[in-house]
C-alpha cells in the first residue's frame, strides 16, 4: 500500500526552469490526498518556489526544498540544515572567479548580487524564486541553507574542482546541466525523505518516488517504488527499479493516474 509519494520538480514534472503544471496533477493530488497518501515536492529550489509552483494545492503538500536542507509544509518549517557559514564566502568567491552566478537561499528568501540580466529574468519569471538583489553577497549575515553557482548556457568544465575541494566539507552536487548546488553534508533529499518518512511513520516499502538527476539517487533509494523518467541521467535510470514516460509525455503523472484508479 502506498502512503507516500515524492518527486522531484526540474527535468521531471517539468522541463528545467518551468514553472508549469499540468493542472490534472492538482487533482490527482487531491484524489491520493483524500485516500490517506501524502504528497512531498522535493527540489533544489528554494520553497518559495515551490509554493508557486504548487499554489492551487500548497497547503495540502510537504515541500522538500534546497536539496533535501528544508523540509516544511505552506507557512511552516518542520525542519531545516543550515550552512557552514565560515565556508560560504570562500564558495562564493570560488564559483565567481568560475565564472558562475551565484544564488544563495536562505530560510525565507534567496540573494544574489548578480548583474546578468538574464539569469535575474530566468530567477523571477522561471523558477518564481523570493529573490532579493545585494551589493556584495559577502555582506549577508542571515543563515544560509545553499548556495549554488549557475551558468545558463552550461556549466561545462566549470564545476571541476569543486568536490576535490569542499567535498570533505560540504555536499556538492550537480542539479542538472547548469547547476552546482553546495550544501551542508548531511543534506540530501533521501535524507529529508526517510525524515519525513519517520515522522509519518512510513515505512520505504510504502513510499513511491519520482526524479531524473544525479541529486535525486539517495531518495530512490529510499522507496521500493522508485520511478526515473525516460529523460532522466542514465546513472538515476539505473538506479531505479522502475521507468516512467519522459517529464514533457507526463511520465509521473500517467502512473499517478493508474494509482489513482486502482483505488
Amino acid at each position: 500500500m502506498i502512503r507516500l509519494i515524492v518527486s522531484d520538480i526540474d527535468g521531471t514534472l517539468t522541463e528545467d526552469g518551468g514553472s508549469r503544471l499540468d493542472p490534472e496533477l492538482y487533482e490527482v493530488i487531491l484524489k491520493l490526498k483524500s485516500q490517506g497518501i501524502y504528497f512531498a515536492a522535493a527540489s533544489g529550489r528554494h520553497s518559495a518556489s515551490i509554493e508557486y509552483i504548487f499554489d492551487p494545492i500548497k497547503d495540502k503538500i510537504f515541500y522538500i526544498g534546497d536539496n533535501g536542507a528544508y523540509l516544511g509544509c505552506y507557512g511552516r518549517e518542520l525542519f531545516l540544515t543550515r550552512y557552514k557559514q565560515e565556508l560560504a564566502m570562500d564558495v562564493i568567491a570560488d564559483m565567481k572567479a568560475a565564472g558562475l552566478d551565484v544564488l544563495v537561499d536562505c530560510a525565507d528568501c534567496a540573494y544574489t548580487d548578480s548583474r546578468n540580466p538574464e539569469f535575474l529574468r530566468w530567477m523571477l519569471n522561471g523558477y518564481h524564486f523570493r529573490l532579493k538583489k545585494l551589493e556584495d553577497l559577502s555582506t549577508l549575515a542571515e543563515p544560509i541553507v545553499k548556495i549554488a553557482g549557475c551558468r545558463m548556457e552550461g556549466l561545462g568544465s566549470r564545476a571541476d574542482g569543486f568536490k576535490e575541494k569542499y567535498g570533505t566539507k560540504l555536499k556538492v552536487t550537480l542539479a542538472g546541466e547548469q547547476w552546482l548546488d553546495t550544501m551542508d553534508p548531511g543534506v540530501s533529499k533521501g535524507a529529508a525523505v526517510k525524515l519525513l518518512q519517520e515522522s509519518l511513520m512510513i515505512r520505504p516499502e510504502e513510499t513511491m518516488v519520482f526524479g531524473d538527476q544525479l541529486n535525486d539517487i539517495e531518495m530512490l533509494n529510499q522507496a521500493y517504488y522508485s520511478f526515473a523518467v525516460a529523460n532522466g541521467r542514465p546513472e538515476t535510470r539505473a538506479a531505479a527499479r522502475f521507468l516512467a514516460d519522459s517529464n514533457v509525455n507526463q511520465g509521473p503523472l500517467k502512473v499517478l493516474k493508474l494509482l489513482v484508479e486502482r483505488k
